[in-house]
């Protein structure tokens, strides 16, 4: 197993440019392919994830021209895949999985999803059960309620989307509801989604809404509870969109200027962003670190003493989250971090595996169903083995343990190439740019 060694450091400084969000680029990437219309995208994140989603799309018939590492011209279908049978595999992708389940089981074709052996551990049996009440037909290939996945053309006499009110799950993953939302208006009929339970992760709703309505579907909300799509909806391209730096991602070098004495800044997201992460910066002021913003940047530098131990309900910062379970090894005291019950049914059971490797550094860990307590060691134990789990934002989280003084070996260190191809390489620039 390939794995690599971060030396002691104990300063961080400098200025990085982050990549584009995974999330809006497929959201963004998808409802291009659905619109009428060509969309130019700038910015697209480059990494596994979004290479699992452009290589759908083409499967699917859809037209795409690379203009630039980051920039692509989308030709949209008008809701209507041009390929009407299909294998695909989408890796361990929950943002490609989730809304192309839904768009296809809407789109009149024979498809298989599949993915790696993680994906088919993840929940997916909330989503298809909505989509065969609004008429789909969709068959599990293995385990019921996991991917693999069999669409089947919807009946002759099925009157897709019709159903007065779908109902979904909100206290598994936001990604079902992103789905639905997404596929519904290909319907043309109005639809309703009512959710059943709290609505976990927030925030990622509120980017597909807003993605949405910048691709003229306008989604009428009822609080958290319920969500209408007008009749005669359907997505035009806007001709031209930017996707935001990744606010997940900016945790890490944010992080890093709050252990290290800083000031670290990122570049590409900032106070105007749509993105629930961004929400991570108040967490830091919380725990004593000096935050500014502008519209496109943020700064953070250290305090002037230990970070402060907090007490956090982290639903609207479910991937960032897990940053501060590491900065929680810096806190005067433990830290406890709640509401993340949605961690077991990521990359990986990230609460598990967050507990585990967090005692390797000789932390005291209390794990609970929907929580995490972490009390820092007096010391931090040099030489960690840390296992990534498949998981890039654990090779990601535990860099940052090396700002400690002690060196740390991640293990799998390329697993950060689902959302961040170059990570380690900007983190060292930081660490080295004094």
């Amino acid at each position: 197993m390939e794995t690599l060694t971060l030396a002691p450091a104990q300063q961080a400084s400098g200025t990085t440019q982050l990549p584009g969000s995974k999330s809006i680029s497929n959201r963004i990437l998808l409802l291009s392919a659905l619109a009428q219309g060509n969309t130019e995208i700038h910015d697209v994140l480059a990494s596994d994830d979004t290479q699992r989603m452009l290589e759908a799309l083409t499967a699917l018939g859809v037209k795409l021209e690379q203009r630039g590492p980051h920039h692509w011209l989308v030709h949209g279908t008008a809701g209507d895949f041009p390929v009407k049978q299909a294998k695909l595999f989408l890796g361990n992708a929950g943002t490609a999985f989730r809304p192309l389940t839904a768009a296809l089981a809407l789109s009149g074709g024979d498809y298989e999803l599949s993915g790696v052996a993680r994906m088919h551990e993840r929940p997916i049996g909330d989503l298809v059960d909505a989509l065969n009440a609004a008429g789909a037909a969709i068959d599990y290939l293995g385990n019921p309620g996991f991917p693999p996945l069999h669409i089947h053309p919807a009946a002759p006499d099925a009157d897709l989307g019709s159903v007065q009110a779908l109902q979904v799950r909100g206290d598994v993953s936001s990604q079902f509801l992103t789905a639905l939302l997404m596929a519904l208006p290909l319907s043309g009929k109005q639809a309703r989604i009512e959710v059943v339970g709290e609505l976990i992760s927030k925030p990622y709703i509120e980017i597909t809404l807003n993605l949405m309505a910048r691709y003229g579907v306008e989604v009428q909300r009822d609080e958290w509870r319920s969500f209408t799509i007008p009749a005669n909806s359907r997505y035009t391209s806007p001709g031209s969109v930017h996707v935001e730096g990744d606010a997940s991602s900016a945790s890490y070098f944010l992080a890093a200027g709050a252990i290290g004495s800083g000031p670290v800044k990122v570049e590409g997201v900032g106070s105007k962003s749509i993105q629930g992460d961004v929400r991570f910066i108040e967490a830091l002021s919380l725990m004593g670190a000096q935050v500014k913003a502008g519209d496109n940047w943020i700064e953070v530098s250290a305090a002037a003493g230990p970070l402060k131990a907090l007490d956090l309900d982290c639903n609207h910062i479910p991937d960032a989250a897990m940053t501060l379970a590491i900065l929680a090894l810096f806190a005067d005291g433990p830290s406890t971090l709640r509401n993340i019950a949605s961690w077991r049914v990521k990359e990986t059971d990230r609460l598990s595996a967050m507990a585990t490797e967090l005692r390797k550094v000789g932390a005291i860990v209390e794990e609970g169903s929907d929580y995490l307590k972490v009390t820092p060691p007096a010391q931090l134990t040099p030489n960690a083995s840390i296992d990534t789990y498949d998981d890039h934002r654990m090779a990601m989280c535990f860099s940052l343990v090396a700002l400690g003084g002690v060196p740390v070996i991640i293990n799998d260190p390329g697993c950060v190439a689902k959302t961040f191809p170059d990570y380690f390489q900007r983190f060292a620039a930081l660490i080295q740019d004094q």
